[in-house]
């Protein structure tokens, strides 16, 4: 389990293809000191908003397996060494809850359809597929490549967020340019009522 803050950026250095799978190397050294919360083979590691579990560790660099089923729901399979993406470790029982639940498992892949700035505030607004969009309202909450959002707007088309100067700063949705693709969890809750209506048909 997340909460959407974004601990630091981390660089991809590796990307290895293994049949239909692949294994990613990132390299998490700039990644806070936790005192008494060290990186270790098999913890959950969030990166861009996706649960990923260590595979493997080599000194700051931490390996990283991903099957079809999350390479087909993700950005992953198209992401170069040197790129950088968001990145924060799981929650601790009494660990602060400043974003929303997180589970890390993506739903979707929205797209930046555009950008409006206001001052040193930007404004996105994406395209992201209908089921999803039904699971969005507007001051709900929404995580794009892994950063817990408030939705402003949300409707069958598209929804829209508003990004404070210190988000655009120390995540990887500062450099992001209309048309590029990002990771979507929509809220837990949304997912169990559009569950119960569809039992009810």
């Amino acid at each position: 389990m997340f909460t959407g803050l974004v601990e630091s950026k981390v660089i991809l250095s590796e990307s290895i293809d293994i049949g239909p799978s692949k294994r990613l190397v990132f390299d998490l050294g700039n990644l806070p000191s936790s005192p008494g919360k060290p990186i270790c083979r098999g913890d959950s590691i969030a990166l861009s908003g996706c649960c990923l579990t260590v595979v493997e560790i080599d000194g700051a660099l931490c390996h990283f397996e991903l099957g079809s089923e999350t390479l087909s729901k993700t950005n992953f399979g198209r992401l170069s060494p040197g790129q950088a993406v968001n990145c924060e470790r799981s929650l601790r029982a009494g660990d602060r809850l400043g974003g929303h639940f997180v589970t890390g498992h993506i739903d979707g892949l929205g797209l930046l359809r555009q950008v409006r700035t206001e001052g040193q505030w930007r404004f996105y607004q994406f395209t992201a597929p209908i089921d999803l969009l039904r699971q969005m309202a507007p001051k709900g909450s929404i995580t794009v490549d892994g950063v817990s959002l408030t939705l402003v707007e949300a409707d069958d088309e598209h929804f829209s967020v508003a990004l404070i100067p210190h988000t655009l700063e120390v995540t990887t949705l500062g450099n992001l340019q209309t048309g590029h693709a990002v990771h979507l969890e929509t809220d837990i809750l949304a997912k169990y009522i559009a569950r119960q209506l569809q039992a009810r048909g």
